[in-house]
């Protein structure tokens, strides 16, 4: 279907139609051309709607429900192609619905605004999306159970500063991300929540004089209630920060997890092995193995965070209810959501066939005095208080460092050198297996709580 020069709908106001470089500059057609399914679906509730106040026909309604699905077949086949004269997605269906009908077809937007079908368009679409976004993220959620059941029982040093803290379960760190990530679900979830209000009938700002039934609508749209002032209504765009505010939680979460994988598979840590479906080469270096998609998902936080903070900005000092900078709503998180999608489907590939050097790793759990703590636990447990073992085993760590030595390679008498409450069962608990294992204060590290964290964390899947 060619283009053509196009009337506005609403230009029964203006004796000139607007400038060429303003028809450019409006138009949101090019972001919000994606609604149109449910823009379609709003008009049909709202023609439903009509139909049962009296205001169309059953005839009439009959006749533009065809007609709208005519529309929505066009469109799908390729043969409706948006005119950017109409602006945007509403003012194209409209106009495309006069086409074929006539005056019946203007009947439609009685009782209607933009401002309300717009925020009614969004809504629905992010309903969907958010519902697959959920979906990806226990599935990625699921990836990481598995990783700390299979995992549960490797050793890896644990950081603070990036510097060897104390050791700790692989399984425990995988855990880590899993309940990041739970946190993350549940703003999902929360995000759905305020998405999940009817704003179809609001009209510009005031309502109507029509006997609207927006209750009707929102059952008939599906929505789980219906907005309460309309004033707010056609202003709210609360529901978009929600989400673009668990989108970038998600996405903090996602990079710090890259930089930990990309830093482990530095061939100075040489922890890991990543899959080479998810890395790329140098095109002047042969040896090259680049981390590249955990890199992007790194570099793409930015990206989201800024669509967080564009949000945000632009609704400051806004005056109600309604103005033309809410155009500008859309392109950061429709292009997040995409982005975000994309990275809960590479990511739980990924992390699934990561393979673990545990030979390499058993190195680095002699670097850093990793048991220090350990240590300094067992004297508290001579009756030593806490401030003083702190003490003593630095002094320890003061002394062995600079001769090359670990905990394990210090005599009895040399023990007894720093404290006389160190007895011979000082060498029982050197190990960084036994020090892990013995970590069962709830959520710690060792296997059993580990295994408590993985039980719990299947009954969350199972539940969501």
């Amino acid at each position: 279907m060619a283009k053509e020069k196009e009337k506005a709908l609403w230009s029964g106001r203006f004796s000139k139609a607007p400038h060429e470089m303003m028809k450019k500059f409006g138009e949101s057609i090019s972001v919000d051309w994606c609604f149109y399914k449910e823009d379609i679906q709003g008009s049909k509730a709202h023609g439903k709607m009509l139909h049962k106040i009296g205001i169309l026909s059953m005839e009439e309604l009959e006749k533009i429900q065809g007609a709208l699905e005519e529309i929505e077949e066009e469109i799908e086949s390729g043969d409706f192609v948006p005119n950017i004269e109409l602006e945007d997605v509403h003012m194209n269906i409209e106009n495309r619905l006069i086409k074929k009908l006539g005056d019946l077809g203007a009947k439609i937007h009685t009782g209607r605004s933009r401002n309300d079908q717009v925020v009614t368009d969004y809504r629905l679409y992010l309903k969907k999306e958010i519902g697959i976004l959920t979906d990806l993220l226990k599935s990625c959620m699921e990836v990481f159970l598995n990783r700390a059941e299979k995992d549960l029982d490797v050793i890896i040093p644990g950081f603070t500063h990036l510097m060897h803290a104390q050791p700790i379960s692989l399984g425990h760190y995988w855990m880590a991300y899993f309940w990041k990530f739970q946190r993350d679900l549940k703003r999902l979830e929360a995000a759905l929540e305020s998405v999940d209000i009817s704003p179809l009938g609001a009209g510009a700002l005031a309502g109507s004089t029509l006997p609207l039934d927006r209750e009707y609508t929102r059952e008939l749209l599906g929505f789980g209630e219906v907005s309460k002032n309309s004033l707010d209504t056609v202003s709210d765009r609360d529901f978009i920060l929600d989400l673009q505010y668990a989108l970038s939680t998600l996405f903090i979460h996602t990079s710090g997890l890259s930089e930990d994988l990309i830093i482990w598979n530095t061939q100075e840590f040489n922890y890991i092995q990543l899959p080479d479906e998810f890395c790329t080469g140098s095109s002047m270096m042969p040896n090259k193995k680049n981390p590249d998609a955990l890199e992007l998902i790194r570099g793409k936080t930015g990206g989201v965070v800024t669509g967080l903070f564009n949000l945000m900005m632009n609704l400051k000092g806004l005056p109600l209810t309604y103005n033309r900078d809410l155009q500008e709503d859309k392109k950061f998180v429709l292009e997040n959501m995409a982005t975000t999608k994309t990275v809960l489907e590479i990511l739980p590939q990924l992390i699934e066939k990561i393979e673990v050097k545990e030979e390499n790793i058993q190195k680095h759990l002699t670097k850093g005095f990793l048991l220090a703590t350990d240590v300094a636990e067992y004297l508290v447990l001579k009756g030593v208080p806490f401030r003083k073992t702190h003490e003593i085993v630095g002094k320890i760590v003061q002394y062995a460092e600079p001769k090359g030595l670990d905990f394990k390679d210090l005599t009895m008498e040399q023990w007894k050198g720093f404290s006389l409450a160190f007895d011979p069962d000082i060498l029982e608990i050197l190990t960084p297996q036994k020090a892990v294992a013995r970590r069962q204060t709830l959520g710690g590290t060792g296997q059993t709580q580990v295994l408590s964290q993985i039980k719990d964390g299947w009954e969350i899947i199972k539940e969501a």
